[in-house]
């Protein structure tokens, strides 16, 4: 087990994404804070599907957007399970509107949870690394950080500002052991968009952008997470991994 003996927090980690990461760092051993804003329910779920297969795991509600969530985890990561090795900003909201309706609010609860939230949680969680000798950041971007998405503009930005975070950090986390990276995903089937996929034509036109001729799993992200989590991924920070069969490259 990769991951035995360390404590991870997963924000958003009640369904897609976040979910399949935290189950995938719960079966390599690591004990999991399993963090949810509204769907008590699901994160209850996930978590316990984590101790059913042997594993340790507790979900905490907190909002990530506000200082107080921040803490929330933090503590519940250090009371539960005796301090913190890995923390994964997978906590993201996406809001459909036009550049020309933009509103200030929009910006707001957007930046907040994608980016502001980001940050501040792990500035909060580098302090406790610190004095365990180090520990791992893993941020989980998209391809969007790179390729527009149109009508999302703000979501873009967001993840935009996140690869700069990503580097920001690393750099100056470095002398104290802490790597700092990133996921980007592309398209993956979430409960987010598998609406908008359903819709008209909509799948099979990605689809004919994705050199592996495919749309994505949470599962897929899983692999990347754990090894950016392990000793394996000690010598890399400050990067990102794009998990997206290829879309970019028809970009």
């Amino acid at each position: 087990m990769r991951l035995q003996g360390k404590v991870a927090i997963v924000t958003g980690a009640g369904r897609g994404i976040g979910r399949a990461i935290a189950h995938g760092y719960g079966r390599e051993g690591a004990a999991v804070v399993v963090n949810y804003s509204r769907s008590r329910e699901s994160a209850e779920n996930a978590a316990g599907a984590i101790r059913d297969a042997g594993g340790r795991a507790i979900a905490v509600q907190a909002d990530v957007a506000h200082p107080g969530g921040h803490n929330a985890l933090i503590e519940a990561a250090v009371k539960e399970f005796g301090g913190l090795d890995i923390l994964v900003n997978n906590a993201g909201i996406e809001i459909h509107e036009p550049v020309l309706d933009a509103n200030p609010e929009t910006w707001e609860r957007i930046i907040d949870v994608n980016l502001k939230g980001a940050y501040f949680l792990s500035v909060r969680a580098a302090a406790v690394m610190m004095g365990a000798g180090g520990g791992k950041i893993i941020n989980i971007s998209s391809v969007h950080d790179l390729e527009p998405l149109w009508n999302r503009a703000i979501y873009s930005i967001s993840k935009g500002g996140l690869l700069m975070m990503v580097k920001s950090l690393a750099l100056e986390l470095a002398e104290y052991h802490i790597c700092v990276n990133a996921i980007s995903p592309g398209a993956i089937l979430t409960d987010m968009n598998r609406s908008h996929l359903a819709q008209g034509d909509r799948r099979a036109r990605l689809l004919e952008q994705i050199p592996l001729k495919r749309i994505g799993e949470a599962g897929d992200i899983v692999g990347a997470a754990v090894f950016l989590a392990s000793s394996e991924s000690d010598y890399v920070t400050g990067t990102t991994i794009y998990v997206d069969g290829g879309l970019l490259l028809h970009k």
